[in-house]
């Protein structure tokens, strides 16, 4: 059986799941510039990129900052 992504950590880190969409398709585009392949090897073995950016979000690796300066 396959893992899920962390979404419930990940909404704690944005005002909504619409931001979340926003920042998991910016974060996942990141990824693709770093290789055509859509997978990245963690220590889990191969995910997509899409979920590694949803991880990133919801661990903190990476920092959600919105428009108006803010961030959460």
């Amino acid at each position: 059986m396959s893992r899920r992504p962390k979404i419930e950590e990940a909404l704690k880190k944005v005002e909504s799941r619409y931001e979340l969409v926003h920042a998991a398709i910016k974060r996942t585009l990141q990824l693709l510039e770093e290789g055509e392949d859509f997978f990245v090897r963690t220590e889990e073995g191969l995910v997509k990129k899409t979920f590694k950016a949803i991880e990133d979000i919801a661990e903190g690796k990476v920092k959600v900052i919105r428009r108006d300066g803010g961030s959460k």
